[in-house]
């Protein structure tokens, strides 16, 4: 009994086995696909991610290839060709000078061909100065040797030898083409004058104050380095005095009290950038003081940044507000002394307390091009320099050019986007001068076919068109990481106002800067403030 119970249960599990080993197989198959899915998607993040890495490590290699690249070329210029009095020809060479040292001098500068003129640049200012971003440096966002090229070096990288004398020109004699000039060096002095047969008059303009008495005295401007320094040392000062004394004394309110005078781009942008370092920095290490901070802006006309449309205006003046800045529109200066300034609005006549005042308005001609419009008799106006639509000074007989803040044209406003393309344009007219000159020289020594000569020079002369202005459009900073943009390609209009405007507003002026030195050095400051704040010291 008990032994056929054995064979009854062997029997049972051979069929059982049979029966497993029959089923296993089918039940592996179908638990395969599963397993190969989860396979297959494991292998394709794998791979995704590898690719990934791959072409993060690549970018990572051709950006710093690019960067080197940019970086030695600018550290190692090619070698010039030597200044001469002659061409290998025999003809004269001309003597361009260049007088000073922004926009329009240094556009010209970096787009001319040097080795068709002895050029000459003068300057009291040995460095260019991206003054778009100067607003960011009285704060700390942005530091002064980031936003500054030296001339010698912009000169450095032209194909030909260029001569610089940094030294201030005093005069200029239009009749015996020469020019007066300074030099600004103290342990260095001497006076001397240099011979032209073109001259490019760059020299910019100076700060107006409208007559107000007061102004040069007592408030700062902000148009130079110098400026930039004098101001951050006069808020740190300020802020240092006011947390020496108890709240409650009218003294400290004073002294907390910022005032900034002109609703263009640069008092605009300063104000904003004022707010954010109070906002965002002062506020952690001196969080009660930094709440008594006022932020006033002051504008004569019915709303500040002008050159803009009427909504992204609104947008800017709305964000001021809620950024506790505050705006006073129609508002126009009467008096400044050392602690108030007196303006009216309409009928009104208030006094505003304070502590930092930066008058940001207003441009006038420098003492050089003041005394070069009393030797013209076309030089009629106040406002600038009168040129003609070739940016030829009226009266000059075609030797002398200007470009910049120290003209004045129906159109062309002082930006630096005006003195840029003027720059550029002028590079174009003195290499077809050159030709025009060339020709002039073959036909006085009576070499070739004189009416040949004549009628290719006559083509030449009617090449040389008049300078059009082309708007690219207007950028700015209004605080809280926010920008406004009002820009125009072709016929086509395109306003944007934000974050990510204001990221668009830093890749514009990165792209601008004059070296990759400096937008190298201006996306490190960026950097720097983004994680580790700006600098609160002097």
């Amino acid at each position: 009994m008990f032994g056929g119970s054995a064979r009854l249960a062997a029997v049972r599990s051979r069929a059982v086995s049979r029966r497993a080993f029959s089923v296993g197989p089918r039940a592996l198959q179908q638990q395969q696909p599963a397993a190969a899915v989860v396979a297959g998607k494991g292998s394709f993040f794998k791979r995704a991610g590898k690719a990934a890495l791959k072409l993060t490590l690549l970018s990572g290699l051709l950006g710093t290839a690019y960067v080197s690249y940019h970086l030695y070329r600018e550290k190692n210029p090619a070698p010039q060709k030597p200044q001469t009095a002659t061409f290998s020809n025999g003809s004269p060479r001309k003597t361009l000078v260049i007088l000073g040292s922004g926009w329009g001098a240094v556009s010209l500068l970096k787009n001319l061909d040097t080795t068709l003129y002895n050029v000459v640049v003068v300057s009291p200012r040995n460095y260019f100065l991206f003054t778009p971003l100067l607003p960011s440096t009285p704060v700390g966002t942005i530091e002064l040797k980031s936003i500054v090229e030296p001339v010698r070096s912009i000169a450095r990288r032209a194909p030909g030898e260029v001569h610089y004398y940094e030294a201030e020109a005093l005069d200029v004699d239009p009749q015996n083409k020469t020019v007066k000039i300074k030099s600004v060096n103290e342990d260095y002095e001497y006076e001397m004058d240099l011979k032209y047969d073109y001259l490019v008059n760059g020299v910019g303009a100076q700060p107006t104050t409208f007559g107000i008495p007061g102004v040069v005295e007592n408030s700062s401007f902000l148009k130079e380095i110098s400026d930039a320094q004098e101001i951050r040392m006069k808020i740190m000062t300020s802020i240092e005095k006011a947390a020496t004394l108890s709240p409650n004394d009218p003294e400290r309110s004073r002294l907390l009290s910022f005032v900034v005078v002109g609703g263009g781009p640069t008092g605009v942008e300063f104000a904003a950038e004022l707010r954010d370092y109070v906002d965002q920095d002062l506020s952690k290490w001196m969080p009660e003081l930094s709440k008594e901070i006022k932020v006033t802006l002051v504008e004569a006309l019915p709303n500040i940044l002008n050159m803009f449309d009427k909504t992204l205006v609104d947008y800017a003046q709305d964000l001021f507000k809620r950024d506790r800045i505050d705006l006073r529109l129609n508002t126009m200066v009467k008096n400044v002394d050392k602690t108030h300034i007196t303006a009216k609005c309409g009928d009104d006549v208030a006094k505003m307390p304070y502590g930092v005042l930066v008058w940001a308005t207003g441009n006038a001609p420098r003492e050089v091009s003041k005394k070069l419009m009393t030797k013209l008799e076309e030089q009629n106006s106040r406002r600038g320099l009168l040129i003609d639509d070739k940016l030829q000074l009226l009266g000059a007989q075609g030797s002398i050019f200007a470009v910049g803040d120290c003209t004045f044209y129906p159109g062309l406003f002082p930006t630096a986007q005006v003195a840029h393309q003027e720059g550029e344009y002028l590079a174009k007219v003195f290499k077809k001068l050159y030709k025009i000159d060339q020709l002039k020289w073959e036909i006085a020594q009576g070499k070739g076919n004189a009416s040949q000569l004549e009628s290719k020079l006559a083509r030449l002369q009617n090449q040389i068109e008049p300078f059009h202005y082309h708007h690219m459009g207007a950028l700015a900073y209004i605080g809280s990481e926010k920008a406004i943009a009002d820009l125009a390609v072709g016929e086509s209009k395109y306003r944007s106002a934000g974050s990510f405007t204001f990221l668009f507003w830093k890749s514009a002026y990165l792209a601008m800067c004059l070296s990759f030195r400096n937008r190298v050095l201006v996306a490190m400051d960026w950097a720097k403030v983004y994680f580790l704040g700006r600098d609160s010291s002097v």
